[in-house]
């Protein structure tokens, strides 16, 4: 395998109305997010957010080094030593062909590969494991172009890939199921992981669930609008923070969030704040949601609208230059992690790419 190293799709738009939030301020009710420009402490990016919650937003924190070029930025992870992992597509004019590249904790490049992944990375999640030989920590791959779930070691070895689960009898051939992101499960006990969800988000909309060695068990949610069905499964993860895990599904095309029991069964809505979410991520009592509908969103323990950041909806900028990104506004939140730290990492779905820093400011 080449290593380098150093020494949507198609969706509708809605309008906002501007004048329901100013009614809702002077009713009283959660603050306004707002976007400044600080030149205090030397400052100069964006302030974002509101209260506790404010941000300084720093556009292109992690650029790729010479010779390659950020295609549609898609997935993020980040490993127990800090390091971060991108997945992106790589850009046609790019002369090298890494579609994951890793920084360490600064934003400093440190090595790319994965040229098998060109033009297909998508979701990108990170588990440490102890009950396989070898144990560590691995790198799981979705790539919707070859219609695989790849298991990587931290530096792009292959340990198994999942083809399409031809044994579900719910496809014709294999470019019906395009897989989007995973999610997993706890761990079964004696330190053994658990098994792996699979949304296949951009395929058909069945989420699958498969053993930790990467083998099709069974199908356990389908297609749909209605209660216990989805349509577009983008991002899928084990949410905790009730005390009872549950799975909470990116249903983007459905324009909610929806819960069930970690064996399928429908538990819940969320549709308030929510436009077309990508994925989410946990941290204490706080859910991260990236929508593509040019916001990221924070979401309470009772999945109450903390804060909208960035809000740059209605955007029509996907195609154009970096010069005429606004600052301080997102155009297509993809795929956002919380680091080690508490900042806020987001990876836009446009086609050159941009990784924004939302450093944590407080109060």
């Amino acid at each position: 395998m080449q290593r380098f190293d150093l020494g949507r799709r198609k969706f509708v738009t809605f309008t906002l109305a501007a004048g329901a939030a100013a009614v809702a301020a002077r009713a009283g009710q959660r603050p306004i997010p707002f976007i400044r420009t600080s030149a205090k402490s030397g400052l100069e990016n964006p302030i974002l957010g509101s209260g506790e919650h404010r941000y300084e937003c720093i556009h292109d924190w992690l650029t790729p080094p010479d010779g390659l070029v950020w295609g549609d930025t898609h997935g993020l992870a980040q490993d127990s030593a800090g390091r971060i992992y991108v997945a992106h597509t790589v850009h046609p004019s790019s002369t090298k062909p890494f579609a994951v590249v890793v920084f360490d904790d600064r934003g400093k490049f440190l090595s790319a590969w994965g040229e098998a992944f060109r033009g297909g990375a998508h979701g990108l999640d990170v588990r440490e494991e102890h009950s396989f030989s070898p144990s560590g920590e691995f790198l799981y791959h979705c790539d919707i172009n070859r219609h695989l779930v790849v298991k990587t070691d931290l530096s792009g070895k292959e340990v198994w890939t999942a083809e399409w689960p031809k044994e579900s009898c719910k496809y014709e051939a294999k470019e019906k199921y395009t897989p989007t992101n995973v999610a997993f499960l706890p761990d079964s006990g004696d330190d053994a992981p658990g098994d792996i969800l699979v949304g296949d988000g951009y395929g058909s909309s069945y989420i699958h669930r498969y053993t930790a060695e990467g083998k099709y068990v069974k199908t356990i949610i389908g297609p749909g609008a209605d209660k216990g069905q989805v349509s577009c499964p983008h991002g899928l993860w084990i949410d905790p923070r009730s005390g009872k895990p549950r799975l909470a599904v990116a249903d983007r095309a459905n324009r909610r969030i929806q819960y069930f029991s970690l064996d399928g069964e429908h538990a819940g809505f969320v549709t308030d704040g929510i436009r077309m979410p990508c994925h989410f991520k946990t941290r204490g009592e706080i859910m991260l949601v990236p929508d593509l509908e040019s916001v990221v969103t924070l979401l309470d323990k009772d999945n109450k609208v903390i804060v909208h950041l960035g809000d740059g909806h209605p955007s029509n900028l996907r195609g154009q230059p970096r010069e005429k990104f606004i600052p301080g506004k997102f155009i297509h939140p993809h795929s956002a992690i919380f680091l080690k730290n508490g900042d806020i990492l987001v990876a836009e779905w446009v086609p050159i790419g941009r990784i924004t820093l939302l450093r944590r400011i407080g109060s």
